[in-house]
């Protein structure tokens, strides 16, 4: 089946955005599968940009179906923002953008809730977005969240908002000491988003069976990175949702024997937004040149992101966990103007050499990277679209990332802009 599964490949923020606008041009729909309006992919188009958190990067192009499955907690407010946001840039949404009954709303209880829980003092520290995306997906586990169907069924809604608030009362008094919420005012503010969002709710799995009967392409596109997996990643300092590829079959409803290609994407170094660790993270002036070089503020909250060198055994991580086929590698022009660059080859662990992240990833608390060195470029990378134009170490770089990843290198971004892109 013509499935494809893009996937982050470190801790986010990878350029993902980029790469589905540009690998949705053949693609019929683009479906996102996992996440809220805690990711941020940024895009730029004939010198516009666009910042989406929530619709598909696909929207970008013209007549693609774009769907958010039931894996995704959605916001109402910030994607109505959203919509209009795109269609004062001439881009509309209406009839090209399906939501799934079955994905989760997130009130503004979930994000004064995920605020009030970051900062209780008793609380480690993850570094979240304060968008309310953990707080629903916990309501959503718990079989107490308010899924978009609800909507249409006045008397389930009573029911679920009034023992949602009365569950959240709980702990505003008794854990974090804050203002108790009024059920009346939740269904008041279901109410006046309700007409906005609706036209939008559609049976997105139906679409995709059509879809895939038809031999249409699809592309599932999924949020943030490997590394912040709720199952696979840098516990506890990770997202609340599947990132990896696996994530396509519980957030979409398509079967892991439908998916046909997996598509890792992946930074020509490495960085992290948040809390936790990082073993090859830079605290000198080439991790802050890096930082400069790459605009690396999140497209979400603007915090600043850590930088660091490449991470192979992150990358081989990502290509084992996710079945990564094919590896997009990003932002290689950020590095134009550093003479020396290192992989990270290996981790010393309690006097011992790693080469391979375990089931137990605790150990990239206590890692100490071990470094393969390579001469830079010191020259132009930055809107080369054949591998002619790349000066020879750069080649040398992406050929030997390639080797130390374990999954070829099939498309080069070397910047910002749809056309600055290598496809080999």
């Amino acid at each position: 089946m013509p499935v494809t599964v893009l996937v982050g490949m470190q801790w986010g923020d990878e350029g993902k955005g980029k790469v589905v606008d540009l690998l949705s041009e053949n693609k019929s729909i683009v479906a996102r599968y996992q996440g809220g309006a805690n990711a941020g992919h940024t895009v730029v188009v004939s010198g516009k940009q666009f910042v989406l958190h929530l619709i598909p990067s696909g929207i970008l192009r013209e007549g693609k179906t774009c769907l958010i499955g039931s894996g995704v907690v959605v916001d109402p407010s910030s994607l109505i923002d959203e919509i209009e946001e795109i269609k004062k840039m001439g881009v509309n949404a209406e009839g090209r953008l399906f939501i799934s009954p079955r994905a989760h709303c997130i009130l503004p209880i979930h994000r004064t809730q995920d605020v009030a829980n970051e900062n209780r003092k008793t609380q480690k520290k993850i570094g979240t977005t304060g968008k309310g995306i953990g707080p629903a997906y916990s309501d959503k586990t718990s079989r107490t969240g308010i899924p978009f169907s609800f909507f249409n069924d006045r008397e389930k809604l009573v029911s679920a908002v009034t023992a949602l608030v009365e569950r959240k009362n709980c702990l505003m008094e008794h854990l974090y000491g804050g203002e108790r919420f009024d059920a009346t005012e939740v269904l008041a503010y279901i109410d006046s988003i309700a007409p906005k969002i609706m036209p939008y709710i559609a049976d997105t799995r139906e679409k995709l069976r059509i879809a895939m009967e038809n031999g249409e392409e699809i592309l599932c596109e999924g949020a943030q990175g490997t590394m912040l997996d709720i199952d696979h990643g840098s516990y506890p300092y990770v997202t609340s949702s599947n990132t990896i590829s696996g994530g396509v079959s519980t957030g979409l409803g398509i079967s892991p024997r439908n998916v046909d290609k997996v598509i890792g994407v992946i930074k020509a170094y490495t960085t992290r937004v948040g809390e936790g660790p990082f073993p090859t993270e830079l605290h000198d002036e080439t991790g802050q040149k890096i930082q400069d070089e790459g605009g690396e503020f999140g497209a979400t909250t603007g915090r600043a992101r850590r930088c660091g060198w490449f991470d192979a055994l992150v990358a081989r991580y990502a290509v084992e966990i996710n079945g990564v086929d094919e590896i997009v590698l990003t932002k290689l022009d950020v590095l134009d103007k550093i003479e020396k660059l290192k992989v990270c080859v290996a981790y010393e662990v309690d006097g011992k050499r790693v080469e391979r992240i375990p089931d137990d990833t605790s150990i990239l608390e206590r890692a100490k990277p071990i470094y393969h060195e390579i001469d830079g470029w010191n020259s132009k990378s930055a809107g080369a679209t054949s591998m002619d134009e790349l000066p020879e170490k750069a080649k040398e770089y992406i050929k030997y990332l390639e080797e130390v990843s374990g999954a070829p290198i099939t498309i080069i971004s070397t910047g910002k802009g749809r056309e600055a892109a290598i496809i080999l």
